[in-house]
């Protein structure tokens, strides 16, 4: 096959990937827009409630991942894939921030067998981390109507 003609195949790949992904992240976001909607959680609730922030999370990073990758980068981790995200102005520079907090505390976020743990998991997606990944979703669906 010719250099052109694979080049041309490996985009319309990476192409479908970052489409794809967008729409499991887009799923995983209503999934935990539902149990961010829901009150009073109790134990197992919460638990459920980090667990689709993770998974939610780990979409959103690696959708851009996908997009960057569809659009000429090659980002290597979860930090370079949002260094570039803000350079190509997906998110913000405070979201930049954040996205980069949230990184760090998504390891402590699984210990929600520790209430307090669990407690201050449940305040962090309600307050900041939920609407983050909104954002993120929007500059997606923007970037993938144009």
């Amino acid at each position: 096959m010719p250099w052109r003609e694979r080049k041309e195949e490996m985009s319309n790949s990476a192409e479908i990937r970052w489409q794809q992904r967008f729409e499991n992240f887009e799923k995983a976001l209503r999934q935990l827009e539902a149990a961010c909607n829901r009150e009073n959680l109790n134990d197992l609730e919460r638990a459920g409630m980090v667990q689709v922030f993770e998974f939610s999370f780990e979409l959103a990073w690696k959708t851009l991942k996908d997009l960057l990758f569809f659009e000429g980068y090659n980002p290597k981790s979860p930090r370079a894939t949002i260094r570039i995200s803000f350079e190509q102005e997906y998110i913000s520079e405070d979201d930049t921030e954040l996205f980069l907090e949230a990184l760090e505390k998504r390891n402590i976020l699984s210990h929600t067998y520790q209430e307090k743990v669990a407690l201050e998991a449940e305040k962090l997606i309600r307050e900041s981390y939920f609407l983050l990944l909104q954002r993120v979703y929007q500059a997606l669906a923007e970037k993938r109507k144009a």
